[in-house]
């Protein structure tokens, strides 16, 4: 999720989002980035009109598809998996710490 976060930071600014600035950003939050995930991401959503997609997102109570949307449930899947991994294992590690 922070991924996207860090290209709607991007956009807001007045910024073309790039691989160079989600990297800043992740890094300054102190997140090891993804380069494959940037890659996706910004490949994603290049052609998008984000304003206009923020704009429908917030006056329409139906989900809005996007040309980004696939790419970016599909980071924010590899996420869930992630923490669900995350927390499992600290499960494990209470059974025998």
């Amino acid at each position: 999720m922070e991924y996207v976060y860090a290209a709607l930071l991007i956009h807001s600014s007045g910024k073309d989002v790039s691989e160079e600035g989600i990297n800043t950003i992740l890094d300054a939050a102190g997140i090891t980035p993804d380069d494959v995930r940037i890659k996706a991401l910004v490949s994603a959503l290049e052609g998008v009109d984000v304003d206009s997609v923020l704009s429908q997102a917030s006056t329409v109570s139906a989900p809005v598809v996007s040309a980004a949307a696939p790419a970016v449930e599909e980071i924010v899947e590899e996420d869930k998996e992630e923490e669900a991994e995350e927390s499992g294992m600290e499960g494990l590690g209470a059974l025998f710490g």
